[in-house]
């Protein structure tokens, strides 16, 4: 087949769950979008972590899927949340292709359910009879797999490079909260879902307590607000002077909003989770502090980065081995860079 393909074709991308996995799909919709540039692309995704491709020009529409919504707030919704409703939802959609950018079963028997004749994915959990053509999960990073599922299907790769967008609005909003002068602006990332990759408050408030009074920093934070006594635990250790140079965007930012601050950000420094991954979309350097999952697998990508992770990665929380020390002297060099305004 000759790209790119000037057919007006229906084409769904699947992409639920995990807000960095949602991110690290920006690549493969590009390039998806240069192989049929008439098409209509739509992506499936679940509500807060779709919302990071909400500015997204490679697509026309989210389509918001709730699987996990439990009880009142499954009720409430206005997104489907079982398999089969949110089959009768695509069907009606009348989609030609589907490329499925997850693992699990649920999600190959979606398009099938959903009529859409051509399928592809992973080659995993047995799905392969369910899919057209597929691959192996390969032990690369996530964002060069999900680029193997176009691949299988014929589709070139032309590039891979990280990219992400803005309000206009939202960038003045941000620019005019920020606190007068410059100074290198920090942001923090503290707290995952899955405690085992979880630091420790009380080394993060030490690491704070360095970056403002050695390093002359701001701190910033934007994270889900559910976190927020997590955080209270982080602040509750700092100086009372310090309180200025501790700036919350939480209640004040949505995720699909962050961006906007990290367009102001000098540097991140947090554990693996999915706010690391939208900051690299921004080209923001990051030192990453990883547990349990693959570094080679889910590193910050196409932005300046520094791993740290112990070499004993047992008990529940293997992060508690790295010394405040160790991410001084791995912030130390991306500081030291930054030219003062």
């Amino acid at each position: 087949m000759a790209y790119p393909d000037s057919r007006p074709l229906r084409i769904l991308v699947i992409r639920y769950r995990f807000i960095g996995d949602t991110v690290l799909a920006i690549p493969t919709l590009r390039n998806l979008r240069r192989a049929f540039p008439h098409a209509r692309i739509d992506v499936l995704s679940e509500p807060v972590s779709g919302d990071t491709l909400a500015l997204c020009p490679y697509k026309d529409e989210l389509l918001y899927y709730a699987p996990r919504l439990r009880g009142e707030k499954k009720r409430a919704t206005k997104f489907p949340t079982s398999l089969l409703g949110a089959a009768k939802f695509l069907r009606a959609r009348h989609y030609d292709r589907c490329y499925i950018l997850r693992r699990s079963f649920s999600s190959a028997i979606l398009p099938l359910l959903a009529g859409i004749p051509h399928r592809v994915g992973f080659s995993t959990d047995g799905r392969s009879w369910l899919l057209k053509r597929s691959t192996p999960y390969a032990d690369k990073h996530e964002v060069e797999c999900f680029l193997d599922v176009l691949r299988a299907d014929g589709i070139p790769v032309t590039d891979t490079h990280n990219e992400n967008w803005t309000d206009p609005a939202t960038d003045r909003r941000v620019a005019s909260a920020l606190p007068p002068g410059r100074r290198p602006r920090v942001f923090i990332c503290a707290k995952s879902v899955a405690p085992a990759k979880d630091w420790t408050p009380d080394r993060f408030a030490q690491l704070i307590v360095w970056l403002v009074n050695e390093r002359g920093c701001e701190v910033h934070l934007c994270d889900s607000p559910g976190l927020a006594g997590y955080y209270a635990q982080i602040r509750s250790a700092l100086p009372a002077a310090l309180a200025r140079d501790w700036i919350d965007w939480s209640t004040q930012l949505t995720i699909k909003e962050t961006g906007s601050l990290f367009r102001h950000m000098d540097l991140a420094i947090g554990i693996d989770t999915g706010l690391l991954h939208l900051a690299a979309s921004f080209h923001v350097p990051i030192v990453a502090l990883f547990g349990p999952l693959e570094p080679w697998r889910w590193h910050p990508w196409d932005t300046r980065h520094t791993i740290l992770r112990p070499a004993d990665l047992t008990g529940p929380c293997p992060l508690a081995r790295l010394s405040v020390a160790e991410v001084q002297a791995a912030a130390e060099p991306y500081l030291a860079a930054i030219t003062p305004s």
